[in-house]
C-alpha cells in the first residue's frame, strides 16, 4: 500500500481533482482488475481506449484514476489526476509504486532484432555460475536466481517489470539481465527505470506491421539509447550498418563488440562446428559449447558486458566454455546418426544465419531440409523473403503453418511462396500441418543430413484462430529423428 502523493513523485501532472492523501493498494490499467482502493490509468491504445473503461473501474472498487481527459460524469469520492500522456506517467508511477527497484540493482538492457534472448540468457548463466544472484526478464521466461517464472511478453507490462525487479531486490539478486523489445520502447514501459548498460545486437527486417517502416524500427531502438543516462553504457554492434546511428545522441559511454570491424571489444571464429564454435577473445581461447556463426555475436557480446560490470576476465573464459545453448536458439538434437536443429528464427535475416551455419556443417553429398512458416497477424512484407532464403539455402524447404492466428495458413504459404526464385521451385513442398511438415522432413533426410524446424524455438504451443494448442518443435523434431530407420 502507499499514499497517493507519494506515488505521484516525479509525474507530470496538469491538473488533480480530490484528495491526495489516499492509500493506494494496487495499480493497473485493465479495468477487469481493478479491486478496492486501486488506482485505474486510461490509456488509450492502438485498439482499445482505456477512457472508455473509467465508469466500470470505479464500480469495481478504484479511488483514483489518472487520465488525459476528465470524463463528463465526475465522482466526488474519486481522485481524478489529470495527464499529457497516461502512458507515460503509468510506467513511472509503476516504479514509484514498488520504491524503484531498478535503482536498487544493476539493470542491463538488451535490444535488436535477433539475438535479444541469447545474449541476455547468456549473461544470467555466467552470473550464476559464478554464484552471484541474477536475474532475468525474457522471451523464454522470467528467473528470479534460481526460480523460474512463465511471461507471454518479450518484455512485460510497466506493473509487471517493477513487481519482478523489486522480488529480485527482496531476494538478494545484484543483476537483472532484461530484454527490451521495440513495442515496449514506443509503448513507454520501460520509462523511468534506471539502465546500467543498454546492448544493441543488430537490427534487420521485423515488426513493420507494427512499426510501418524500417526508418521507424530504427528510431523505436534507438529512443533506449537516446535516454540512457550519462553514468550508464551504450554497448553496441559495430559490424552492424546501423549500429552507429543507436548511439549518435545518447549521454551515455560509448564501447563496442565486432567480428570484422575494429572495436573495443573483438572475437575472432577459430573453428565453427556442431560441437560448438571455438573463438578468441582478447588472446584467449575459448572452446564453446554453442554453435554457429551468428552466436559469436552473443559470446562476445556477453563477455563485454561481464568485463565492463568488472568481473575477472579468466571467470568470464571459463563461464563462456561451459555455457550451453539457450531453449530453442540453435538447438541440436541428434538421433539415429540424423541431425535435428530448432531455432526461433522469425525473420529473413535470422534465418538467412541459421541456415548459411548449417551450410558449413554440411558436405556436398548431405542434405539441409527446412521446415518453416510465418506467424499470422504479423509482418507480411518479409514472407516473400523468409520464402525466397530458404528455398535458395535449403536443399529441400517445406512451407508450413506457424501460429496463424486468424489468418489462413495456406494463404500465409502463398505469400512465402512468391519469394521463390523458379530454378528453387522444385526444392520447395507444402505441407500446411506442421507436424506432418516435421515428420516428412525426417523422413525425406539420411545419415548426417540435418533437419532444421524454424520460427518458434521454445514455443510450446501453436497459435490457430483463438485457441492455443499444445505443440513443441523440439518434442515432434525428437520425436520422429528418433523412430526413424
Amino acid at each position: 500500500m502507499k499514499k497517493l502523493d507519494y506515488l505521484l513523485l516525479n509525474i507530470n501532472t496538469i491538473k488533480i481533482l480530490g484528495d491526495k492523501i489516499i492509500d493506494i493498494e494496487s495499480i493497473t490499467n485493465n479495468s477487469e482488475k481493478v479491486s478496492e482502493k486501486s488506482m485505474f490509468v486510461a490509456i488509450k491504445g492502438n485498439n482499445l481506449d482505456g477512457h472508455n473503461y473509467i465508469d466500470q473501474a470505479i464500480l469495481n472498487g478504484a479511488k483514483c484514476i489518472v487520465c488525459q481527459i476528465l470524463p463528463e460524469k465526475i465522482v466526488n469520492s474519486i481522485t481524478y489526476i489529470i495527464v499529457k500522456n497516461s502512458r507515460t506517467e503509468y510506467s513511472k508511477i509503476c516504479s514509484n509504486f514498488f520504491d524503484n527497484p531498478s535503482e536498487k540493482l544493476n539493470l542491463i538492457g538488451i535490444t535488436g532484432t535477433n539475438g535479444k534472448t541469447t545474449t541476455a540468457t547468456f549473461l544470467y548463466e555466467i552470473l550464476q555460475l559464478q554464484n552471484i544472484k541474477s536475474g532475468l526478464i525474457s522471451t523464454n521466461c522470467i528467473k528470479i536466481h534460481n526460480e523460474k517464472f512463465d511471461t507471454n511478453l518479450t518484455t512485460p507490462d510497466s506493473y509487471e517489470i517493477n513487481f519482478y525487479l523489486n522480488e529480485m531486490v527482496s531476494n538478494g539478486v545484484e543483476y537483472c539481465f532484461m530484454e527490451v523489445s521495440s513495442h515496449s520502447i514506443v509503448q513507454d514501459r520501460i520509462k523511468g527505470l534506471n539502465f546500467k548498460i543498454g546492448v544493441f545486437t543488430n537490427i534487420s527486417h521485423d515488426h513493420l506491421n507494427y512499426h510501418k517502416t524500417f526508418k521507424n524500427y530504427i528510431e523505436a531502438k534507438k529512443i533506449f539509447f537516446d535516454n540512457l543516462s550519462s553514468k550508464s553504457v551504450s554497448l553496441y554492434n559495430s559490424d552492424d550498418k546501423n549500429g552507429r546511428i543507436m548511439i549518435q545522441n545518447t549521454s551515455s559511454k560509448i564501447k563496442s563488440f565486432s567480428i570484422h570491424k575494429n572495436s573495443d571489444y573483438k572475437i575472432k571464429i577459430v573453428e565453427n562446428n556442431l560441437e560448438g564454435l571455438v573463438v578468441e577473445i582478447q588472446n584467449n581461447v575459448i572452446h564453446s559449447q554453442i554453435s554457429g556463426n551468428h552466436n559469436a555475436y552473443n559470446l562476445i557480446a556477453a563477455y563485454a558486458v561481464c568485463d565492463l560490470l568488472g568481473l575477472e576476465k579468466q571467470k568470464i573464459t571459463q563461464s563462456l566454455s561451459v555455457l550451453k545453448s539457450v531453449e530453442g536458439r540453435f538447438e541440436v538434437i541428434s538421433e539415429n546418426n540424423k541431425i535435428g536443429v530448432v531455432d526461433f528464427a522469425h525473420t529473413p535475416d535470422a534465418i538467412k544465419k541459421v541456415l548459411q551455419s548449417l551450410r558449413e556443417y554440411i558436405s556436398e553429398k548431405n542434405k539441409l531440409i527446412t521446415i518453416v512458416g510465418c506467424g499470422g497477424g504479423r509482418d507480411k512484407l518479409k514472407r516473400f523473403k523468409m520464402g525466397s532464403i530458404s528455398s535458395s539455402l535449403s536443399d529441400i524447404s517445406i512451407y508450413t503453418s506457424d501460429n496463424p492466428r486468424d489468418e489462413d495458413p495456406n494463404q500465409i504459404i502463398k505469400d512465402m511462396l512468391e519469394g521463390v526464385e523458379t530454378e528453387n521451385r522444385d526444392k520447395v513442398l507444402v505441407i500446411e500441418n506442421r507436424e506432418k511438415a516435421i515428420e516428412k522432413g525426417v523422413k525425406l533426410s539420411n545419415e548426417k543430413d540435418v533437419v532444421v524446424v524454424l520460427g518458434k524455438g521454445h514455443e510450446k504451443y501453436q497459435l490457430i484462430g483463438n485457441k492455443k494448442i499444445e505443440f513443441s518443435d523440439k518434442e515432434k523434431l525428437s520425436y520422429y529423428l528418433k523412430r526413424a530407420v
